[in-house]
């Protein structure tokens, strides 16, 4: 399962790396979304029922994370509050789906780990890039 998650990784980033499209191209955010949702339900083994359930909060959340962060680019403080406020009051919506706080922590947790493998994987692509000859 892990080979098969990196391989869709690759194919995504190196689409977006191909492409060189813009941040704000709505295909490229689509694919990365896909990839995101796909990892998420992977790692925190959600049922259906919970996935209809966790969805609808989760996209709620995100949109409200985006606002925080376009509200708040040139002040780091605010943004670390508003961030903070925010996950907090998701925090109680999700454990209502999810039951535990190991697991709504997790969220969380594989969020941050998802941001980190994406990063990673375009620095590489980057780097593969700068050693290529013209």
């Amino acid at each position: 399962m892990k080979k098969i998650l990196a391989i869709v990784f690759s194919v995504a980033i190196v689409a977006v790396t191909a492409a060189q499209a813009p941040q704000n191209n709505p295909a490229v955010l689509g694919n990365l979304q896909g990839l995101k949702i796909a990892y998420i339900t992977k790692h925190l083994n959600l049922s259906s029922d919970e996935a209809q359930k966790f969805w609808p909060i989760y996209y709620n959340y995100s949109d409200e994370l985006r606002d925080v962060r376009n509200k708040n680019k040139d002040n780091a403080i605010a943004l670390d509050e508003s961030t903070l406020e925010v996950k907090k009051r998701y925090y109680v919506e999700l454990k209502k789906v999810l039951g535990a706080d190991e697991r709504v922590n997790k969220v969380f947790l594989i969020e941050r780990d998802f941001a980190a493998e994406v990063k990673k994987e375009l620095e590489k692509r980057q780097q593969l890039k700068k050693q290529q000859p013209k």
